[in-house]
């Protein structure tokens, strides 16, 4: 007991971070990382599809983890990276369709068809109500390249609330990554509790997650593209670079449209997928496209998707508090 009190003392309250001044320090100088939180958040959901060329199916698989890393939580366990992967295979408990339909807001027809395919696949196992992940399947959610773009994109959120005297403790995000690591079970739980609601909600306003993933591109592109923007994105109009799903070849942007052929290239969504997709967002207004068949977003919804991304960035200013808070006292 002691020990534990001593530790209490010894903490520094004078540099934890607040939840709402992180939060309206980031609606405030959206503009400076703008750019880079639409690139973290296209890379993650292009690794979202890419792992099974199916978006439903990581969605299902990550939110099993994240019931695992939240038990981890409740019985106050934390593990680090690699200390969770070295396991034969990650078990969860009371498994439910019911409770999954309900934090996927999908049909449980679909929920249940999809974790028949992934226990086709050896990627699940079902033990009554007990489902058991393969460690076949680690490659496919160990977040290899997720967790150094988090760690980049959330010392810039640190020099930002630097600039603007909220935060006085200097970090890299080489040392993010390794707080990151060594807290593992216990920083991933907060980056799930953050991704998997907003991709939920998206997918709620526009109806499927290939959908949002086509939109999602098309976005990134202009953003980095083009000098006339929605209001409710911000644009750094040096950045002409956008990082691929190895994150390691860039590739030079010049038009503001997007083909067919390159966001399916970009994402590995088919083409013909993206194809009808697009014409789908043509009839609700969402998109246009030039005479060079090219597609861009016309911003009619933009109203809508700030509304939501104002409302979203109360989570994600929690997650971002949460981790700078355990490296500041750490």
């Amino acid at each position: 007991m002691s020990s534990i009190q001593m530790e209490v003392k010894n903490i520094d309250f004078g540099l934890v971070l607040n939840e709402k001044d992180v939060y309206d320090c980031l609606l405030k100088n959206y503009e400076a990382l703008g750019t880079d939180w639409v690139i973290h958040q296209w890379t993650w959901l292009n690794g979202v599809y890419i792992s099974f060329e199916d978006h439903v199916k990581y969605l299902i698989l990550i939110s099993l983890v994240e019931k695992t890393l939240n038990f981890y939580h409740q019985v106050n366990l934390t593990q680090d990276y690699d200390q969770y992967y070295s396991k034969q295979n990650l078990q969860i408990d009371k498994f439910s369709i019911t409770e999954l339909c309900e934090k996927l807001n999908l049909p449980k027809e679909t929920l249940r068809r999809k974790v028949l395919e992934l226990e086709k696949l050896g990627v699940i196992k079902r033990i009554r109500k007990q489902m058991i992940i393969d460690r076949s399947v680690f490659p496919y959610v160990k977040p290899i390249n997720q967790v150094p773009l988090t760690s980049k994109y959330l010392s810039k959120v640190a020099d930002l609330l630097n600039k603007n005297k909220i935060y006085n403790k200097k970090i890299d995000s080489k040392l993010i990554e390794k707080k990151i690591q060594k807290s593992f079970t216990l920083c991933w739980r907060w980056f799930y509790r953050m991704q998997i609601p907003w991709l939920v909600g998206y997918q709620k306003m526009f109806k499927d997650i290939t959908t949002v993933h086509v939109i999602g591109t098309i976005m990134m592109h202009q953003a980095l593209n083009t000098k006339k923007f929605p209001k409710d994105f911000s644009i750094n109009r040096d950045n002409k670079f956008f990082v691929n799903d190895t994150l390691k070849n860039p590739l030079h942007l010049t038009k503001p449209g997007l083909s067919a052929m390159s966001i399916s290239e970009m994402t590995r969504i088919p083409r013909a997928t993206v194809i009808r997709k697009c014409k789908d967002l043509m009839k609700k207004g969402i998109l246009k496209i030039n005479e060079k068949k090219q597609y861009f977003l016309t911003g009619n919804n933009s109203d809508k998707v700030l509304e939501y991304q104002i409302e979203f960035f109360k989570e994600k200013a929690k997650f971002l508090t949460r981790v700078l808070n355990l490296i500041a006292i750490s």
